[in-house]
């Protein structure tokens, strides 16, 4: 694609997003006849050359046919940070890549749906700041396919700030604590220790350490074929495969996460009840690998 087509794609797309006020949870590249290694390797170089920094990559529920590539920008890190509440859970974007027979879909996890929903009320002062960010992503990936569908379902800024799946469900704001350790170097050792050992069938995909603010993120496989991602992706959809992987920070002293019954319901905002009971056990079942990661 040439890069004013790409421009003016993005701009449209921007625009038409914007002007709708409505904001999608993916976007998608659909691709034939081109193997996963080379999407993989050609996003990530595209992300690369336009100033975002990759920071890991996995196959979900060990797949051979599904691969993510987390990313992360400089000045996204430098704003997340200045949001107290878990605002670092945001640094890292994703990119999500599926085989079917000769098909190949790329799915790109919406920046600012993200942004909307994890910084809350806060957002407005760096909002257009954000935006930038979020555009300069979109505008990178054109340069892999046209970003011409969106599917996962959309909501708006005023939804997305103050998302919860249904009454009584949980808020961005009611994170799970962890533990609560006796120092933030007691948790950076004793978090590391358990992934580097793979325990409770973990594994790291990435890892994001700010030592001056005492704030650590990583992004966590969750290989048990029990009750990890094998046994819920395929039950609420591999489609949305740049919704993993989940993540557990470490602020302060303190190691949380965010409760499934809200995470995995923001990244499939169209999940019926129906479903979301065929996977009733899954949020409990997290929180229970992510708390042996800090024992």
């Amino acid at each position: 694609m040439k890069p004013i087509s790409i421009l003016i794609s993005i701009l449209l797309l921007s625009f038409s997003l914007a002007f709708a006020q409505e904001e999608p949870a993916y976007l998608l590249i659909s691709k034939k006849n081109e193997t996963l290694s080379d999407a993989i390797h050609r996003t990530k170089s595209a992300l690369s050359e336009s100033a975002f920094t990759i920071i890991g990559e996995y196959a979900p529920a060990q797949s051979e046919n599904l691969a993510v590539v987390c990313y992360t920008h400089p000045e996204l890190e430098k704003i997340a940070l200045g949001f107290n509440d878990r605002g670092a859970l945001a640094t890292t974007l994703k990119i999500g890549f599926k085989k079917e027979s000769e098909a190949l879909q790329i799915s790109m996890l919406n920046p600012m749906y993200l942004f909307y929903a994890y910084f809350v009320k806060d957002i407005n002062q760096q909002e257009a700041a954000l935006r930038k960010i979020s555009d300069a992503a979109l505008e990178a990936m054109q340069n892999i396919g046209p970003l011409n569908q969106v599917f996962g379902g959309t909501l708006d800024k005023k939804k997305l700030q103050k998302y919860h799946y249904k009454v009584m469900m949980p808020y961005f704001t009611d994170a799970e604590e962890l533990k609560v350790f006796n120092s933030f170097e007691d948790g950076l050792a004793t978090i590391q220790k358990n992934l580097q050992a793979g325990k409770s069938e973990t594994q790291q995909v990435y890892e994001l350490i700010y030592k001056d603010k005492e704030v650590a993120v990583w992004g966590v496989a969750l290989n048990s074929s029990k009750d990890g991602e094998a046994h819920f992706l395929p039950i609420i959809g591999d489609n949305h495969v740049a919704a993993m992987p989940y993540e557990i920070i470490l602020q302060g002293n303190t190691a949380s996460i965010l409760p499934g019954k809200y995470r995995i319901a923001l990244h499939w905002p169209e999940l019926t009840m129906g479903t979301f009971m065929k996977i009733m056990s899954t949020p409990g079942d997290i929180k229970k690998t992510m708390e042996q990661l800090t024992e």
